[in-house]
């Protein structure tokens, strides 16, 4: 009886939350208003900001790496499918927990913050933007689940940027095995051809300049996948937001 025990546990929390003081995102420290982070987990946080290449958004580790248009080595040798990729948060130890637990633990009331870190990181993007789309979840997911983290957060950027989301722009057409223990070639194959436009959303993309949105970006393989069946369905140009990215020494390179 999950599909029971999820909407009970989730109304349980709705209630303890309008009846005890604001919590942490993270933790159990108070604080002054819901969908804040303590003192401690807010300086955990690692906030991604230029110096960052143009393409990808991968942050410089020089401050020296500051030209308008400079390019990181990994988009030079291959440049990808997305037009423009940006992040508001490293994925490391401050911000692992506080997205899996809105990924998986029904931490759902903390999009409205997420929303608004997006809109700051993204600013670039949405001025541009016709169309925010999430990365889906294939159904049998979203029937597990309850909800698709994606949309979520596509839909708080909605309403802290005013543009237009569109949350079933795209379907995931097969279930794809858990990306966690894939490389980068590995990523990739696996989501070939996982994505598509719904005949019935293909004006909507069409001419459009489309923002993609998800929680975390590793390789860039999902969103590339997005991307292409987007470029194929007549969008003129797809960028990249999520909340997290991951880091690696060697992508500043």
């Amino acid at each position: 009886m999950a599909w029971v025990a999820k909407p009970a546990e989730r109304f349980g929390t709705a209630v303890l939350d309008a009846l005890l003081p604001a919590r942490c995102l993270a933790c159990p420290e108070p604080v002054g208003a819901p969908g804040a982070l303590c003192p401690a987990c807010w300086s955990a946080l690692a906030f991604i900001a230029p110096p960052l290449c143009a393409c990808c958004g991968v942050p410089f580790e020089f401050e020296g790496q500051t030209a308008h248009g400079v390019l990181c080595g990994a988009c030079v040798a291959r440049a990808p499918v997305f037009a423009r990729a940006r992040s508001a948060l490293r994925y490391g130890d401050g911000s692992r927990s506080l997205i899996l637990r809105f990924k998986h633990g029904d931490r759902t009331h903390a999009a409205p913050a997420f929303g608004r870190w997006l809109a700051r990181a993204g600013a670039e993007l949405l001025a541009d933007a016709d169309v925010i789309l999430p990365v889906p979840l294939h159904w049998t997911r979203l029937f597990a689940r309850r909800y698709n983290q994606a949309a979520l957060l596509a839909q708080a950027l909605g309403r802290e940027s005013g543009c237009p989301v569109l949350v079933d722009g795209l379907e995931r057409r097969r279930r794809t095995p858990s990306q966690a223990r894939l490389g980068r070639a590995g990523r990739a194959r696996n989501v070939r051809g996982a994505f598509a436009v719904p005949a019935a959303r293909r004006a909507r993309i069409e001419g459009r300049r489309v923002l993609l949105v998800d929680d975390v970006l590793t390789t860039g393989a999902t969103m590339e996948a997005c991307a292409r069946s987007l470029l194929s369905a007549g969008a003129t140009a797809v960028d990249a937001l999520t909340l997290a990215r991951v880091v690696q020494v060697e992508d500043a390179g």
